[in-house]
């Protein structure tokens, strides 16, 4: 999950920098300590001032070789040798430390990229999502949920992305500019997502996008009103706006209660229901015969409530006589598992 999915589970094990970083918290707690003691044993045993104690504490634990403010006694003098004996070694296990922080973070970030890189060249029929705010991250979580390849352009990302620690795979730059498109595959591209927060700016990338691939399925957002006329001349495919669905869904939830809950359990998957999209392919099995006679409901329990011809309407719930033919998109409700056997059985 997305952090939310950006954090680390509950329960996960501490990482090696989380524990570097105990260490060093460790080392400074044990030098405020030595301080306090050889400051209060100065004062005690050499009846020194507190400023001038604190004083020779601090130029003894550093070692700058200042001398002694005032003659030492043979006890005062242990108590020097004790203290620049700890210091030294507490000091060099601090900058070890600190050392350390330093060079894995910048090896986790070096090697991070070049993982995420290697992702990005391979992927093929992918999704982009362009700005990962409140829209982009739900959107984000869902691809996860799915596992369904994806990947991430924000200008402004967060530690966990940048060093790839969350596994995701990102780009930083400004989704409108054409480089980073390119970066991302846009070519090679199956779907835009573009979540931008900016409603020109949304245009703007829908605009070059399509002038990039003009296959390319593009999803916009708007806010404004009169937006959406605005991205579909732009060459957006569908166009959705979260305040119109947020307001519908609420209004929709204090008249239809049941049917929320239902919309809820399929959309997401939970209670072992879904709802899914399939392609029947060339040379399938399901090619040349009827609803009636495919199968789906015996195979797999699922349903048809939806069926998309090639360059025709959607057709909500077909009959029983309605034949099945190649590149027919199936709309279906039915159990997770058996849905899930039947893609990819179509997908072979």
């Amino acid at each position: 999950m997305l952090p939310k999915y950006l954090s680390p589970p509950k329960g996960e094990l501490t990482t090696p920098t989380q524990t570097n970083f105990t260490k060093l918290l460790s080392v400074m707690a044990a030098l405020a300590l030595v301080l306090v003691v050889g400051t209060i044993g100065f004062v005690i045993i050499e009846n020194m001032a507190p400023f001038d104690a604190l004083y020779m504490t601090v130029i003894t634990l550093s070692t700058v070789g200042f001398g002694e403010i005032t003659p030492l006694h043979d006890a005062g003098r242990v108590l020097a040798m004790l203290l620049i004996v700890f210091g030294v070694g507490l000091g060099a296990y601090a900058a070890s430390t600190i050392g350390q922080i330093i060079l894995e973070g910048q090896l986790k970030q070096v090697f991070g990229r070049k993982k995420m890189e290697k992702k990005l060249k391979k992927m093929s029929n992918h999704h982009i999502i362009a700005g990962l705010g409140r829209v982009g991250r739900q959107v984000a979580e869902e691809f996860a949920r799915r596992k369904v390849p994806f990947v991430i352009i924000e200008k402004e990302p967060e530690p966990e992305m940048e060093n790839g620690t969350n596994g995701f795979v990102f780009l930083k730059g400004e989704a409108t500019d054409d480089k980073v498109l390119l970066h991302a595959g846009v070519e090679r591209a199956r779907t835009l997502i573009s979540t931008l927060p900016d409603e020109a700016q949304n245009v703007y990338l829908t605009l070059t996008a399509r002038a990039m691939n003009k296959d390319l399925h593009i999803i916009a957002r708007a806010d404004v009103e009169g937006g959406e006329k605005k991205l579909m001349r732009a060459g957006a495919d569908h166009v959705v706006s979260p305040h119109v669905l947020g307001g519908h869904r609420m209004a929709l939830a204090s008249l239809r209660p049941n049917v929320v809950d239902f919309m809820h359990i399929t959309t997401l998957g939970e209670g072992g229901l879904s709802i899914e999209e399939v392609v029947i392919p060339d040379g399938c099995r399901l090619v040349g015969k009827c609803i009636m006679d495919s199968g789906l409901k015996n195979d797999y329990e699922a349903t048809i409530i939806g069926i998309k011809k090639t360059g025709e309407q959607m057709s909500v719930a077909p009959g029983p006589q309605t034949l099945l033919e190649t590149s027919d998109t199936l709309v279906l409700i039915g159990p997770t598992d058996g849905l899930e056997r039947l893609g990819e059985e179509l997908s072979i």
